[in-house]
């Protein structure tokens, strides 16, 4: 089974998109744990929200595991978290950093910044260089793995069908090695 990550900076389509290769491929997706749980916390998050945000990303995403046959797509990954953690508090929870380096993914699809910013109660950054800045800093982190990326913009259809077809090039190279 393909696990493939859509990750990039706020308001970027990520969620769109993951709803959208899953409606289109017939696989489930992962919805975005953070979400959830910010909406039902009365208060700031704070550094010590972020490591059961992490464990209810990964326990989504094996619930959902268990029902893909081909592929599973995940609106985002552990990665997130730490780059969250990172800017905001300056580290990062020991059990993400050791989940991250055992999951194992097989695309990342990196969501460019050329999409206009959406505002929504749980997005901090709106500003053109923090949307730059987080953009990089995404593509670095995934550069850092062995696992292959592709950057994907343009408007939500565009995204879409470029998407399909990078996840149908790697079917298509999987059933050949």
């Amino acid at each position: 089974m393909l696990r493939i990550v859509i990750i990039g900076p706020e308001s970027t389509g990520k969620s769109t998109l993951a709803k959208g290769l899953s409606d289109h491929f017939g696989e489930p997706w992962v919805r975005e744990y953070a979400r959830e749980y910010l909406e039902q916390l009365d208060r700031e998050y704070r550094y010590e929200d972020l490591l059961p945000i992490a464990q209810g990303q990964i326990q989504l995403e094996e619930l959902a595991a268990k029902n893909a046959e081909k592929m599973l797509f995940c609106d985002t990954d552990l990665h997130v978290i730490d780059v969250w953690s990172r800017h905001k508090y300056g580290k990062t929870h020991a059990w993400t950093l050791d989940e991250i380096s055992r999951r194992n993914y097989d695309l990342y699809l990196l969501t460019n910044i050329d999409m206009p910013w959406e505002p929504d109660p749980q997005r901090e950054h709106p500003e053109p260089e923090m949307r730059n800045y987080f953009f990089n800093v995404y593509l670095e982190k995934i550069q850092t793995t062995s696992v292959p990326y592709q950057l994907v913009s343009g408007m939500i259809e565009e995204r879409l069908h470029a998407s399909i077809e990078i996840i149908e090039a790697l079917m298509r190279k999987k059933r050949m090695d």
